[in-house]
């Protein structure tokens, strides 16, 4: 009676639910390797994610996923975070298989340990603590030469890796994720993430509806749950919507999520979008120019992305406090669904606040060995 149940509660799951069951059970009962391998290498911090079981088709946000904590290094140095890499192997043989099964990789910070430890206690809070996402289409990223994320080597980072299949109903392949975080000892300049994403109005009275108007930026959500926002007005927003066949422009302003109080001098961004996207851009509404656009280009053959365009500038572009900033989306669904899209960045500016304090920092430790070998 019981088994019956549970079976009968795990049919009436939706597919992430179920990858997520099915995924705790095989680990908890030992029918595949639920251990993460770290090799804490010099100048990489090298991973090996537990198995996950790929039985079937798993969309974006939907596959077998991990998390672990990880630490860089077993002090308090100081280390500068300058690029990330994702690739899946065959779990048996560990041969590289296709970017097909990647999903996506998170990496997330503590940020109340982690702006204290800067001395930066007014960030704390200020947005959610997603450092960067690799994902699939883009999944290796990198800063420009000379620049990097600061962190204290053993300061824990979340790190979350999930598989993905859009293309092989009939499969049998259990795969694991090797993640690579490359950083230096050597100081560079410093910079600062700032997540920002599309989102995109829904009816809370009946959120699966068609919108009245089909040419407002109004949205169906894939769920209700997650990924879901109060504007602050109670009206329902939405981060992860379906998208209808053919071709179709999204818009989304970011201003409150930048939280520019001076002007920012952009360096780097990494993208995330899912199939059927085609660019995606950041604009300067006030102005009416585009900073950076970002192309994407989906596979031919099969659903998925071949690449997404990371923007990396060493001179940078500066935004500035007062204008008015939005992310615009393209999307060419040439299926004959509804596609399920997000469309995100992690955007990394020059922190010239920590370049200061770390400038003071530094003179005053010299000082203070100055003063030392004098007495």
């Amino acid at each position: 009676m019981v088994a019956a149940a549970a079976g009968i509660g795990y049919a009436t799951l939706s597919n992430r639910h179920r990858a997520i069951v099915k995924t705790v059970l095989l680990h908890k009962l030992h029918l595949v390797d639920a251990n993460w391998t770290v090799h804490p290498d010099r100048q990489e911090y090298r991973m090996l994610s537990p198995v996950f079981w790929i039985d079937g088709i798993y969309k974006s946000m939907e596959g077998p996923k991990a998390s672990r904590y990880v630490a860089l290094t077993q002090d308090t140095t100081m280390v500068w975070l300058t690029g990330f890499t994702v690739h899946a192997v065959d779990a048996r043989t560990s041969e590289r298989l296709s970017n097909d099964f990647i999903c996506h990789m998170n990496i997330d910070i503590n940020d109340v340990a982690y702006y204290s430890h800067l001395g930066l206690e007014d960030r704390i809070g200020k947005q959610y603590p997603r450092l960067t996402s690799l994902s699939h289409g883009m999944e290796s990223f990198s800063f420009p030469e000379g620049f990097g994320v600061p962190i204290r080597g053993n300061d824990l980072l979340y790190v979350t890796t999930q598989t993905l299949n859009h293309n092989l109903p009939d499969i049998s392949q259990k795969v694991r994720h090797e993640v690579r975080i490359s950083y230096t000892r050597t100081p560079v300049k410093p910079l600062m993430s700032r997540t920002v994403f599309i989102m995109l109005p829904y009816d809370k009275r009946d959120p699966y509806k068609e919108p009245t108007d089909p040419g407002s930026d109004q949205c169906i959500p894939v769920e209700t749950k997650n990924h879901s926002y109060d504007d602050g007005a109670g009206n329902m927003l939405s981060g992860h919507w379906v998208i209808p066949p053919g071709r179709k422009t999204y818009r989304s302003d970011i201003t409150a999520q930048l939280q520019i109080k001076d002007s920012l001098t952009l360096h780097a961004a990494a993208i995330h979008v899912h199939p059927f996207a085609t660019q995606i851009s950041l604009r300067d509404k006030t102005k009416n120019t585009t900073v950076f656009t970002s192309n994407v280009i989906n596979h031919r053959d099969r659903v998925g992305l071949t690449k997404i365009t990371p923007f990396v500038s060493a001179d940078g572009v500066v935004l500035r406090a007062g204008h008015h900033y939005e992310l615009v989306l393209d999307t060419d669904n040439t299926s004959e669904t509804m596609q399920d899209m997000m469309g995100s960045m992690f955007l990394f500016f020059h922190d010239r606040e920590l370049e200061e304090k770390q400038r003071q920092f530094r003179v005053s430790e010299s000082a203070a060995t100055d003063e030392k070998s004098l007495r």
